[in-house]
């Protein structure tokens, strides 16, 4: 079982005082409470730190920590220069790089973002798709690449991640077709259902479209997104983060739930909760901090590195219990 966290790179969850390079003691904080993985998201709608400088940055200060992105879209750069990229954080980090990838969604979290890329919305999955199969092909040394988007001849030799066939590739997403994908192509599944019953049937739908595809299961890792805060109750927990949701987001909590799982409370009503999806077959959570200052972000994490030895138990349960 890994626990994981969002790191704030985001200036909407800054304070007036913060400065961004607290950001680097965030994550080796992060590390040394016993957080497993460090994950940043992607964007050109809002203010941040760019995802792979950050990651950059933290690969050579951090020892053990999973480097994540939560999700990268792929559309937003070159892709040849994308996988050298990529390839030289997973060697700055001596392997210990995951990258989940997403195509961008309708509305102003999507559309918007091809157009300042200067790239057609339409076709996303298969450029999104080609893009991580290019990536594979360079890792692996390919000198030429033809895909029904993508189609390059004599490729120059490319920086090689530390592992064959590159860093672990997971897909962010659980539509219909999402699922499948993951299944037929990916190293991992990392989604956002705002039920634990929409995880579990999502990820039997994987795991099937990985068995129809002749592919093992267990190479696939079952990963969740989650928003939380632990707070005194509910009550107040809400109200943060609804401050929270309408921060980041632009909309009230009650809406950012319908889409997205956030979990608020006190301790033992997040563990709970969190059970909840660790019994539906999550075995890495990476949880968003609902907070909106780098000291109320590091009072959450202390908070929520609290619960890691029972998630881990937990994990440990229901693995046992698929296995027997």
């Amino acid at each position: 079982m890994d626990i994981g966290v969002l790191l704030p790179t985001g200036t909407a969850q800054w304070g007036p005082a913060d400065d961004a390079r607290e950001l680097i003691a965030f994550g080796r904080c992060a590390e040394r409470a016993g957080f497993s993985s460090l994950f940043v998201n992607d964007s050109l709608i809002s203010p941040r730190v760019e995802a792979l400088t950050m990651l950059a940055a933290l690969a050579p200060v951090t020892e053990t920590v999973t480097l994540g992105t939560a999700a990268l879209m792929p559309f937003l750069r070159r892709p040849v220069q994308a996988a050298q990229a990529l390839a030289s954080i997973d060697l700055l980090s001596a392997g210990r790089l995951a990258v989940t990838v997403g195509a961008g969604f309708p509305g102003r979290f999507g559309r918007p973002l091809y157009t300042l890329s200067e790239l057609p919305w339409e076709r996303r999955f298969t450029r999104l798709d080609e893009t991580v199969a290019l990536w594979r092909a360079l890792w692996d040394g390919a000198d030429a690449f033809h895909g029904e988007i993508f189609r390059f001849d004599d490729i120059p030799p490319t920086t090689k991640p530390p592992r064959a066939g590159g860093p672990p590739i997971w897909l962010g997403g659980a539509t219909p077709a999402a699922l499948i994908r993951a299944g037929r192509l990916y190293d991992g599944w990392l989604p956002y259902p705002p039920d634990p019953g929409d995880y579990a049937s999502g990820l039997r739908d994987v795991h099937k479209a990985a068995t129809d595809a002749g592919r093992g299961t267990e190479g696939i890792t079952p990963a969740l997104f989650v928003s939380v805060r632990i707070d005194n109750d509910v009550e107040s927990g809400r109200r943060a983060m609804d401050g929270y949701a309408r921060a980041t987001y632009g909309m009230p909590l009650e809406e950012l739930e319908r889409i997205q799982a956030v979990v608020t409370g006190s301790a033992a009503e997040v563990l709970e909760y969190l059970g909840r999806y660790v019994a539906a077959g999550a075995r890495h959570i990476v949880a968003r901090l609902g907070a909106l200052d780098l000291h109320s972000q590091r009072e959450q994490l202390d908070r929520i590195a609290d619960l890691i030895p029972a998630l881990e138990v937990a994990g440990r349960h229901h693995s046992t219990s698929e296995g027997s």
